[in-house]
């Protein structure tokens, strides 16, 4: 990709169009503050036309009946292809829109964006209903349909990631989409509606809205015609999603933030490998990671090397432009994201939290024109540091040594988050008693970091509900309509109110 700036716009009702009060908004590569690229600054009266467009295609089409669940599949199929045919265009387009290393891009979220299409395509024939046995002469079904048109809001963390996740399961399901991928990150979004449209969608079914999300979120949050919205971001803006969606009863899955606990047993005698997963489960995507391991528990007989290997490797971490092979991780997603990080590491050396490493933006060589943080690792002695209790989303590592099994579980069960947890041991038993007890919606066991398409992925608590991923997540796509039919041929039961 040559670097220009390129102009990209809206996907509305088939047709690539300008917002239309003709405004539009810069992408800005976050590692070295060029302008990307330029997109459209939607409002309210382009929600409007991508639902109307939505709610056309819904209603007078066959997209969302059962015969055509061949077709949806079809269609999916046809997008995870050609997102594999363009795998270095998106990835080198994503990078330089968030930030993120080419090594993840490439090797991970496109692949796993193009997975997931593929994955919800061989879903979309398999909806079943089922027979409920209803005493009496009587054929009772639940049968499941689609609920209409739905949207999708997501942060800039993993755009081409987000979008199929949002996006796939809602299209097998039957129903159709408006998109409003992050302002911060929408080019990939941009890009993936140029493959959907030569895969063929039907005008109207998939409508992707840029803009800020305090104008489009709202809009699409409080229009009456949205059946339900799917939200991926912040606890604290989640809370205002439920608010403004509260006046038309929409139906929500929330996917929001997390302080997540990764817990190191002594019997875990591999501690090169847990070394290496709390650092993959912290500075992955410079800790911009709503399931990252920011609370690392380690047992105390083994906490004082397992300290020393752990803050060895964290100084070799090679941080820089995302386009680099070498780079292991990038830039932070915009100064006021970096700003925010900056300030809670100097709260956490207020407040008497031991910095190990790190703490620091750097700002020579090629750093100098983006927003780079160095890794950072914490040694908390308690769990009441500002640091251990608020999600820094950034690449601050909070250490702490723990005695035994129910302390720990106390301890990183206290948090208004419940997002994701794991658990290192060579017990099977303690694993499975551990995992039991910890409130979070996935408990990874001597691993971190491995999402699946086949498997769930939500919180507890005010990390959110609902499901992304797997076949838990058509359920968010589906209502159950009852269905009774009286076979008896006895009119007696309605002459009785004759």
């Amino acid at each position: 990709m040559t670097r220009g700036i390129k102009q990209y716009r809206m996907y509305i009702d088939g047709e690539f169009v300008d917002a239309v009060s003709g405004e539009t908004m810069s992408s800005v590569c976050p590692a070295d503050g060029e302008i990307i690229a330029t997109f459209p600054k939607g409002g309210q009266a382009d929600v409007d036309k991508a639902v109307r467009a939505a709610k056309e295609a819904f209603e007078n089409t066959n997209w969302g009946n059962t015969h055509a669940s061949d077709n949806r599949g079809d269609l999916l199929r046809k997008i995870a292809f050609g997102i594999r045919e363009q795998i270095d265009e998106l990835a080198e387009l994503e990078v330089l829109d968030s930030g993120k290393t080419i090594t993840d891009v490439s090797l991970v979220d496109v692949h796993y964006a193009a997975d997931c299409f593929e994955y919800y395509a061989n879903l979309a024939n398999q909806i079943y209903g089922e027979v409920i046995p209803v005493p009496g002469d009587v054929l009772d079904i639940a049968v499941r349909e689609p609920l209409g048109v739905c949207a999708a809001i997501v942060a800039w963390n993993y755009p081409i990631m987000f979008a199929a996740w949002k996006i796939a399961p809602c299209l097998a399901a039957g129903n159709t989409i408006v998109y409003k991928p992050s302002s911060e990150t929408s080019l990939s979004a941009l890009a993936l509606a140029k493959i959907i449209d030569e895969a063929g969608a039907p005008k109207g079914v998939v409508n992707i809205v840029t803009g800020p999300g305090g104008v489009i979120g709202k809009a699409l949050c409080e229009h009456p015609d949205i059946e339900k919205v799917s939200f991926t971001g912040s606890t604290e803006v989640g809370r205002q999603v439920m608010q403004m969606a509260a006046s038309t009863m929409k139906k929500l899955t929330m996917e929001l933030g997390g302080k997540s606990p990764n817990i190191i047993f002594d019997d875990f005698t591999n501690q090169e490998a847990a070394v290496g997963a709390a650092l993959l489960g912290l500075y992955f995507n410079a800790g911009q990671t709503c399931v990252a391991g920011s609370r690392l528990y380690v047992h105390e007989n083994i906490y004082d090397n397992f300290k020393k290997e752990l803050v060895r490797r964290v100084g070799l971490i090679p941080v820089g432009h995302g386009m680099d092979w070498d780079s292991r991780m990038g830039a932070i997603i915009n100064e006021s994201q970096m700003r925010s990080i900056l300030d809670l590491i100097e709260t956490g050396k207020k407040e008497g939290a031991k910095l190990l490493i790190g703490g620091n933006r750097l700002m020579e060589g090629g750093h100098a024109k983006g927003f780079f943080i160095e890794p950072t690792v914490f040694e908390c002695d308690h769990d009441d540091y500002t640091i251990v209790k608020k999600e820094i989303f950034g690449p601050v590592l909070c250490l702490m040594k723990f005695k035994d099994e129910q302390e720990v579980i106390k301890r990183a069960n206290n948090t208004i988050y419940g997002l994701a947890s794991a658990v290192w041991t060579n017990d099977i038993k303690r694993a499975f008693r551990v995992s039991k007890a910890l409130k979070a919606g996935q408990v990874w066991i001597n691993q971190y970091l491995v999402l699946s398409n086949f498997a769930p992925h939500g919180g507890y608590k005010q990390s959110g509900f609902g499901k992304d991923l797997s076949k838990y997540a058509m359920d968010n796509y589906t209502q159950i309509k009852n269905i009774y039919i009286e076979l008896c041929s006895d009119d007696s039961y309605i002459s009785t109110f004759e």
